[in-house]
């Protein structure tokens, strides 16, 4: 089923004297983009939360956050006094540069400014955080999965949307279909008219040429094949729309196809009514090509 590539979702955990938070959200992207801040002092940490998000997760520009902090009473990381300094003028800029502005920003918290990447560390070479990371790795999976479930219910709302600009494609194709049927007395008659008119007033012009180059002109006006490759892209669309796994990219290149063929149809029509439904597909075709762009 379809996966929307918008997606949210947070989660609080704790162990081994650690309390931590999580917060993940994605929007859309061409491929799968990971932006982590994490704690740099939990060793092998970021390496294996890459290789889950990895595995889990195919398309989306995807920002995680983790925070951790020392529960209540246990002994506290010591902090890197160059890093804090670091800090501190950092956010004292950031507060002039606002005023300068008439801008007026929240109070930063010590414990915003504890979790500033280096201000604290993991301490002494003897410091094990591999029990954390145990820890946090045991608790990724839960988020992971409450994620991907808020883009599989968005994934359905999509689906849906998408259904429906699929049904109304077919039906333009079926009315294009009929009106190219209807036209081909009148298209045949008016060709007819055409070799009798050029045969009377060319002279010495060979009339299996000119037939030639009628027949030519006849076949630039059949749309047949055009609508027959409309019929097939909306079969392939309904197919993908049921299919497990990622299929963003595919109906990204079918929505080409469906475009490159509405195009075509408007060049051939040599009818007002075809032109007209030439553009109502193209118009269709472009609010699904929107829609799309948010499909994992």
């Amino acid at each position: 089923m379809v996966n929307s590539m918008t997606g949210f979702a947070s989660a609080q955990g704790g162990n081994e004297g650690y309390r931590w938070t999580w917060d993940m959200r994605s929007v859309n992207a061409k491929g799968l983009d990971l932006r982590l801040r994490l704690p740099d002092w939990v060793g092998g940490l970021e390496q294996a939360i890459r290789a889950e998000l990895s595995a889990r997760i195919k398309r989306g520009n995807i920002s995680l956050n983790l925070r951790v902090n020392r529960e209540a009473g246990a002994e506290a990381l010591p902090i890197d006094p160059t890093a804090l300094e670091a800090a501190l003028i950092g956010i004292a800029t950031v507060e002039r540069a606002a005023q300068s502005h008439g801008l007026t920003l929240r109070q930063t918290s010590a414990a915003e400014v504890l979790a500033m990447r280096g201000v604290q560390q993991a301490g002494q070479a003897d410091d094990d955080t591999a029990p954390l990371l145990k820890a946090l790795m045991a608790d990724l999976p839960a988020l992971i999965d409450a994620f991907n479930t808020m883009r599989a219910r968005e994934g359905a709302a999509l689906t849906a949307v998408l259904n429906d600009q699929i049904a109304e494609i077919a039906r333009l194709t079926s009315d294009a279909a009929g009106l190219a049927d209807r036209r081909l007395d009148a298209m045949a008659e008016a060709l007819r008219a055409n070799l009798s008119r050029v045969m009377e007033n060319t002279d010495g012009a060979d009339p299996d040429r000119v037939a030639q180059e009628l027949a030519l002109i006849a076949v630039k006006a059949d749309i047949r094949e055009e609508l027959d490759r409309l019929r097939a892209h909306v079969d392939a669309a309904r197919e993908l729309l049921t299919t497990d796994g990622p299929v963003g990219r595919k109906l990204d290149f079918l929505m080409q196809e469906f475009n490159r063929e509405a195009n075509t149809l408007c060049s051939k029509s040599q009818s007002t009514d075809l032109t007209r439904i030439g553009l109502d597909l193209k118009a269709v075709i472009d609010q699904m090509r929107e829609q799309v762009q948010n499909v994992e």
